[in-house]
């Protein structure tokens, strides 16, 4: 089933609305801005689907305009089912000038036999902030579904105006992939990416980078890496044994960024 989402935000006055939206099932969105005050507009990702099933296809297309501030989450832990075909889901996100976009879904979970390929393409113009994560479990892991799944295929490309700043292409298939091998998970179950780029011209990430390295070297049953991209950014690759250890982590870590 082809499902699509398309968001569109707008600017009145000081504060960031939803200007458009369109969602077919299972899509829904939820306005969840708690203070009437707050300038970032702040929305909920939900779905009447208990997970994505075979020969799904999800279309979502966000658009976040001029000065404008969107702050999207999602509902609960999404589920990939036992699959014969497999299920994509397609993201299309859009950062006018002056924009900010922050994204932090829960974590994928892959349950035996599933099949997925995610495609990302996060566009920036001038002056946007842009902070964006993705969590992949090994699967059901109190149910003993470890790394059953048969491909999970996620592609990240990051540009900022039409120069290529990131692409992060990660294939995972249990039977073919060594997890345990170094340099894949070695011995952890979980692992979490996220992302910064700012855009802002002359700005300096040095103090931030230096920060999170602070943060992420005090948690628990975790290893970490910061590094540097192209185009002003800092990505963070994590590795752990617990989604929500990892969800949190990078809540945690959104909280030191000037957005």
């Amino acid at each position: 089933m082809i499902s699509e989402l398309k968001i569109l935000t707008g600017k009145r006055d000081h504060s960031t609305y939803l200007k458009e939206c369109f969602c077919t099932r299972p899509f829904k969105i939820a306005n969840v801005r708690e203070e009437r005050s707050d300038p970032v507009l702040r929305l909920m990702m939900m779905s009447s689907s208990p997970g994505m099933l075979d020969k799904d296809h999800y279309r979502v297309d966000i658009t976040v305009a001029a000065g404008t501030a969107l702050h999207l989450q999602t509902q609960a832990y999404q589920r990939l089912f036992n699959m014969e075909t497999g299920a994509i889901q397609e993201m299309e996100v859009r950062l006018q000038a002056g924009s900010t976009f922050t994204f932090l879904p829960h974590p994928l979970v892959p349950h035996e036999k599933a099949t997925y390929t995610g495609y990302t393409n996060l566009r920036l113009s001038d002056n946007c902030r842009l902070v964006w994560g993705e969590i992949i479990t090994c699967g059901r892991k109190l149910n003993g579904e470890i790394f059953r799944f048969k491909k999970l295929h996620s592609i990240t490309r990051v540009f900022a105006g039409t120069q290529l700043l990131l692409m992060d292409n990660l294939l995972m298939q249990p039977g073919v992939t060594s997890f345990q091998a170094m340099g894949w998970m070695e011995g952890y179950t979980h692992q979490a990416t996220f992302l910064y780029v700012d855009t802002h011209e002359g700005v300096s990430l040095q103090e931030i980078t230096d920060s999170l390295h602070r943060y992420l070297e005090q948690q628990p049953g975790m290893l970490a890496g910061v590094t540097r991209t192209a185009g002003n950014g800092i990505m963070v690759r994590m590795l752990g044994n617990s989604g929500e250890q990892l969800f949190e982590c990078q809540q945690q870590l959104a909280k030191h960024l000037p957005v």
